[in-house]
C-alpha cells in the first residue's frame, strides 16, 4: 500500500554528520581535510566547486580526493518525507515542483528515483503536483516537476530545472544515481522523447506513457533546439500506447517505434489494444514496468556512445564524450546510421540531403559532392528556374535527364556563385528525414575498446574525452583514434582538480574522472 503522505513546504539541505573523513590509510592535513570535508557537504554545485579550488590549493592528492568522493557525503537521517513541495528558480523563473519520499526512507539505503512527467502543458499557470498517486510503483523517490504554457517541457529552461532538481535531491537522499529514470504520461511521455535526445547522461532508462515523438515534429510547437533521434540508441525505453486512443493512437505512434527499432534502439513496447488517453492499464502493466526498471541500471561508463547536439543549452555532453565546438561543413566520408533517416524505395540519388533548398548533408563520393556542394549551401536556381524556398530541392533535381549538364546557383557565406557540372545521380534510395533541423549540428560515434577509443565524426571541431578510472588503464597508454586518423596516444596524469571539477558537476560517486583528453578534430 502507498504510505500516507506527510507534505512539507520547506527544504533544507544538511550537511554532513560530523565524522572524521576516511582517506588514503594516512592522515591528511587539517586543510585537506577540511576542504573534503565542505565539498561532500556542500548545498550547490557552486559551492562544491569552490570547496574543489581549496582542495587543489591545500594539496590533496589525487587518491586522498578519489577516496573521498567514491565513498561520497554521509546523509543525515533527519530529512523531510512524504510530500515536500519545492521551488526551483531558473533565471527569473520559479519552476516548483514536488518530491515523495518514503516515509521508511533509510540514509543508509540507496534509493531509485523516477522522475515522472506530467501531460496537459497548455494550462495557463503552474500547478505543483500531490504525489505519485495512482502511478506508484516500487519503493523509491519520486520527483514531480511542473510544465506550463510558458514553461513546456521541451524548453531550454525545463532542461536546465531538472538538471537543478537533480543535483538537489542528490545532495539530500541518498540515491542511486544508476537507478535514476524518466517517465511521463501524454505531453510528459512526449518530453520524456524530447529530454531524451538532449540530455541522456543522468539517466538509467526512458519510459514514455501515452506519448508521441509525433507531437515534437510540430513545426507550431514552442519547441527549443534540434533533436536527433540517434541519440535514443544510447538508452533503453519502455513505451506504453494505447490502440484507441484518440490522440496518440498506436496507428500513429508505432511507424516511429518500428523505426526505433530499426536502428538499434533497445525498446521494450506494451501496446494497450483497448485502452483510450488515460492510465486504467497501470495495475496490469506496474510490476513490468518496475521489473523493466531493476534489469536496466545505467552503465555510467558505456563503451559505445553515439552523440549528435546543436550544443545549445550545455546539450554536448554524454557520458565521457563531451563535443565542445562546431566543425566546418565538409561532404561525410563515411555515412553514419541514423535513426532520423527514413529510406524509401530506391530512385535517381544526387547525393544530398536538405530541408526545402537548404543543403544538410553531402555523400563523400557523389555526384553532388563532384559540384562541389556543401552542407548549408542554399541552391536558389536549377539552371535559370529559381526555386523558392519552400519547395524540396531534391525533387527538383530529380526532373534532369541523367547525363545533362547542369547549372546550381547557390548561396554560400552570404554571397552567391555557380556550379557546374554533368548530372548523373546513382540510383539508391532516397533518405528523408523525421526532424529537419533548423541549424548546424555535430555527431560523434565512439567505441571504447580497453584503452583504445576510436570515434567517427560529423562535424565536429573540438571535443573532450574525459578518463575515467573505472574504465581505463591509468598505468598504460590510451589511444584515440578519429575518422581513421590517430588524434592521440599517451598516458594520462590522474588531476585531482579534474576530478573534483567534474564531482562537482555531476555530484556522481559513480561517474568520476581523472583526466581529460582535449582532441582537434577540424
Amino acid at each position: 500500500m502507498h504510505a500516507p503522505h506527510r507534505i512539507v513546504t520547506g527544504l533544507v539541505v544538511l550537511g554532513l554528520l560530523t565524522s572524521p573523513l576516511t582517506l588514503t590509510g594516512r592522515a591528511a592535513s587539517p586543510a585537506v581535510e577540511r576542504a573534503l570535508s565542505q565539498f561532500l557537504a556542500a548545498a550547490s554545485t557552486a559551492d562544491a566547486a569552490a570547496a574543489a579550488e581549496a582542495a587543489v590549493k591545500a594539496g590533496a592528492t589525487f587518491d586522498d580526493a578519489l577516496a573521498a568522493v567514491t565513498r561520497g557525503r554521509t546523509y543525515p537521517a533527519e530529512v523531510p518525507r512524504g510530500l515536500v513541495r519545492l521551488t526551483h528558480r531558473v533565471g527569473s523563473v520559479d519552476y516548483p515542483y514536488t518530491l515523495e519520499v518514503p516515509q521508511t526512507y533509510d540514509p543508509a539505503k540507496r534509493y531509485q528515483v523516477r522522475v515522472q512527467l506530467h501531460g496537459g502543458v497548455g494550462r495557463p499557470e503552474a500547478a505543483p503536483r500531490n504525489g505519485i498517486g495512482a502511478l506508484a510503483g516500487a519503493e523509491q523517490i519520486y520527483v514531480l516537476p511542473t510544465a506550463w504554457s510558458a514553461a513546456e517541457w521541451w524548453t531550454d529552461g525545463q532542461l536546465e530545472n531538472l538538471r537543478g532538481i537533480l543535483d538537489r535531491v542528490k545532495r539530500t537522499y541518498n540515491v542511486d544515481e544508476n537507478r535514476v529514470v524518466m517517465s511521463g504520461v501524454s505531453d510528459g511521455g512526449t518530453g520524456t522523447y524530447y529530454f531524451s535526445m538532449r540530455d541522456t547522461t543522468p539517466f538509467a532508462a526512458f519510459l514514455p506513457l501515452n506519448g508521441a515523438v509525433a507531437v515534437l515534429r510540430n513545426q507550431s510547437l514552442k519547441r527549443d533546439g534540434d533533436l536527433f533521434p540517434n541519440n535514443f540508441t544510447n538508452k533503453p525505453f519502455f513505451i506504453v500506447n494505447g490502440g484507441r486512443d484518440p490522440l496518440y493512437p498506436t496507428s500513429l505512434v508505432e511507424p516511429y517505434i518500428e523505426q526505433m527499432v530499426r536502428g538499434g534502439v533497445t525498446v521494450t513496447y506494451l501496446p494497450q489494444p483497448d485502452a483510450v488517453h488515460n492510465t486504467a492499464w497501470w495495475p496490469q502493466v506496474k510490476d513490468t514496468y518496475e521489473r523493466f526498471v531493476t534489469a536496466h541500471p545505467r552503465a555510467p561508463h558505456p563503451d559505445r556512445l553515439s552523440w549528435e547536439s546543436d550544443l545549445t543549452a550545455g546539450t554536448g555532453r554524454a557520458h565521457w564524450l563531451v563535443i565542445d565546438t562546431l566543425g566546418p561543413p565538409r561532404p561525410e566520408a563515411v555515412r553514419l546510421p541514423d535513426v532520423n533517416d527514413i529510406a524509401s524505395a530506391p530512385e535517381a540519388n544526387f547525393g544530398i540531403r536538405a530541408d526545402g533548398t537548404t543543403v544538410t548533408a553531402v555523400s563523400a563520393g557523389s555526384n553532388a559532392a563532384s559540384f562541389g556542394l556543401l552542407p548549408g549551401d542554399v541552391i536558389t536556381k536549377i539552371g535559370e528556374r529559381v526555386i523558392p524556398p519552400p519547395v524540396d530541392v531534391v525533387d527538383l533535381l530529380s526532373i534532369n535527364d541523367p547525363g545533362s549538364a547542369l547549372v546550381l546557383t547557390i548561396r554560400r557565406d552570404g554571397a552567391l556563385r555557380e556550379l557546374r557540372g554533368t548530372y548523373a545521380p546513382a540510383t539508391a534510395p532516397r533518405i528523408t528525414s523525421t526532424f529537419t533541423h533548423r541549424g548546424p549540428s555535430a555527431r560523434v560515434d565512439a567505441v571504447r575498446t580497453g584503452n583504445t577509443v576510436a570515434l567517427t565524426t560529423r562535424r565536429v571541431g573540438r571535443l573532450t574525452l574525459l578518463v575515467s578510472p573505472d574504465a581505463f588503464d591509468l598505468s598504460q597508454p590510451i589511444t584515440v583514434t578519429a575518422d581513421g586518423r590517430q588524434l592521440f596516444s599517451g598516458r594520462v596524469t590522474p588531476s585531482v582538480a579534474t576530478l573534483l571539477k567534474w564531482a562537482a558537476r555531476d555530484n556522481d560517486r559513480t561517474m568520476l574522472y581523472a583526466a581529460e583528453v582535449p582532441l582537434v578534430i577540424e
